[in-house]
């Protein structure tokens, strides 16, 4: 079994090895970058992918509709410091088979782990109740947005130019650019200004409104 940790923090992918070390029969790599995480999924092919979505430059939903499109087997479980059921719903929606939060128990993430390793899903409990009572409720703006819509209002909250995000993504300066416009019809908003404060929220861990 061939694992990828995808986190841009050391301390992160650290606690991870050690938690997979009682499995000898997972190969482990690391990356923490999106960009070094696509050059290991060409190379190793990986069975199992732990995704963070917060990383600099190419972001996780990016990142993981990059992943699938690139090595449709892999099995991708989101391990986010996002608690918001919206994100969750997002990941799904985008191919991930499991989503948790870094604030879950080691024992409850091993067993995801274990659950998507072997082909299965699995939701961390809260979130999963969140995500069902947010399908149930009103319609949220914010779930009109693609996962490219996403990643752009994450960049442009992280501070970047709309040249910077078109260069992260791969993608044309245009193309941003009128992607921007389409995300505030969506949302309701009228200036970039306020797309740059709900993406910036929306890294604190804040849903957006």
């Amino acid at each position: 079994m061939k694992v990828l940790l995808v986190d841009d923090h050391a301390i992160v992918r650290s606690g991870l090895r050690r938690l997979l070390g009682g499995q000898p029969q997972w190969r482990i790599a690391e990356a923490a970058t999106g960009r070094d995480a696509l050059a290991l999924v060409q190379d190793e092919r990986p069975d199992l992918v732990v995704l963070d979505l917060n990383l600099p430059g190419l972001g996780g939903f990016e990142l993981l509709r990059r992943i699938l499109r690139e090595h449709p087997p892999a099995r991708v479980l989101v391990l986010s410091m996002h608690l918001q059921a919206s994100f969750a719903a997002r990941a799904i929606q985008a191919g991930a088979c499991g989503y948790m939060s870094k604030n879950a128990a080691p024992a409850e993430l091993l067993k995801a782990l274990r659950v998507v390793a072997e082909g299965g899903r699995y939701i961390e409990a809260e979130i999963a109740q969140a995500v069902a009572l947010q399908t149930a409720a009103a319609p949220d703006p914010a779930n009109r947005l693609t996962e490219r819509d996403l990643e752009i209002v994450r960049l442009l909250g992280a501070g970047r130019s709309l040249h910077e995000i078109a260069a992260a993504l791969g993608l044309g300066y245009k193309t941003v650019a009128n992607a921007c416009t389409q995300i505030k019809a969506k949302l309701g908003v009228g200036r970039t200004a306020d797309l740059i404060r709900l993406g910036a929220a929306a890294g604190e861990s804040r849903p957006l409104p």
